[in-house]
């Protein structure tokens, strides 16, 4: 199958949308699908206000159409609601051909926490994005329950995996920090609640693995943190493995892949009772889910690691992948009337 997938996160972001993707078109391709990613480094670009790492396509449709028709997809995927995404909508729409789309990720909340624009007028604009759709893609049992209570519909499972073999546990003396060693991996934004982590009264270190628009201020106002920047491959699964409990303060994720992450490494995890970690967790015992993070993080600790790798050896990027690919829908089939009209 030829797939064609449209987003707006790409290299160089750092995100677990962009490992999801990067990871999920290498194993379609391991399964003999050629897969086509359509992303904002082929276009001219502009810095997304208030986070300018992140750079959205500019006046995109002419382009996207050029590329789509060239490449002829016999399915396509839409992951991101940006400028790409709107563009790849309407070409979808106007030639009355069915796509899949995807909820990575919990846009309004982000929104409300830059700027006053009430949830409920977020997620009716991000529900008329997904209502076309013929299957919205999420990770975990919590947000779909979630987008159904809000209206959205054809809501389908796609999960989530770890590279178990790059994520292991490892050697811990080379890190020479005052242990125990309490790591936080992930984009260093307000919407990640990294300075809930770093206002807990915790012994030994605070380690920050990631980068963003908040990370020159959070190192200022917590000196005795260490940041590290954004890292990747090895020395990011060396740090995780160096590393004695992992701590999760974001609030917003949709699964938060690097829950896995840490746990392929041996770590247990602490984090709020919040969508996400209550999915990734469940009721294992390889994690302490309290409103209380800094009681959860020092509960971690007495968490044996083998129990944490066993846990994350049951998830595979295959499975993922093949999930992925049964949510697709083929061109060849037309969207039916009905769901052109919920699009306009």
């Amino acid at each position: 199958m030829r797939i064609l997938i449209v987003t707006d996160a790409w290299h160089p972001q750092v995100n677990g949308v962009v490992r999801t993707l990067v990871t999920t078109r290498a194993e379609l391709e391991k399964l003999g699908h050629r897969v086509e990613v359509v992303a904002p480094d082929r276009f001219h670009t502009v810095p997304l206000p208030t986070y300018p790492e992140i750079r959205i396509a500019l006046h995109p449709g002419p382009e996207l159409r050029r590329r789509i028709d060239a490449f002829q997809p016999d399915a396509i995927h839409i992951a991101t609601e940006g400028t790409l995404g709107l563009a790849a909508r309407r070409y979808c729409l106007s030639r009355g051909i069915p796509f899949t789309t995807a909820y990575h990720t919990r846009f309004p909340e982000y929104v409300r926490d830059r700027a006053p624009v009430p949830l409920a007028l977020s997620y009716a604009l991000i529900r008329r994005f997904h209502a076309p759709a013929h299957a919205v893609m999420v990770a975990t049992p919590s947000i779909e329950s979630d987008l159904l209570a809000r209206g959205f519909r054809h809501i389908r499972r796609w999960s989530r995996g770890v590279d178990t073999e790059l994520f292991r546990p490892r050697e811990k003396s080379w890190l020479e920090l005052p242990r125990p060693i309490f790591l936080s991996v992930g984009r260093v934004a307000v919407e990640k609640n990294v300075e809930a982590f770093l206002k807990l009264d915790l012994p030994g270190t605070k380690l920050v693995v990631g980068d963003g628009p908040q990370r020159a201020e959070l190192m200022q106002r917590y000196p005795s943190a260490v940041f590290t920047g954004a890292l990747h491959g090895e020395e990011l699964a060396r740090h995780y493995a160096a590393a004695d409990v992992f701590v999760f303060p974001s609030r917003t994720d949709t699964f938060g892949l690097v829950l896995l992450e840490a746990l392929a490494s041996g770590l247990p995890v602490a984090a709020c009772p919040v969508p996400g970690p209550l999915d990734v967790l469940g009721g294992s015992d390889v994690g302490v889910l309290d409103e209380d993070l800094g009681r959860a993080a020092l509960a971690a600790l007495a968490i044996p690691p083998e129990r944490c790798r066993e846990f994350a050896l049951r998830h595979s990027w295959r499975a993922s992948a093949e999930q992925f690919l049964a949510n697709l829908r083929p061109l060849e089939e037309p969207m039916p009337v009905g769901e052109l009209a919920l699009a306009h």
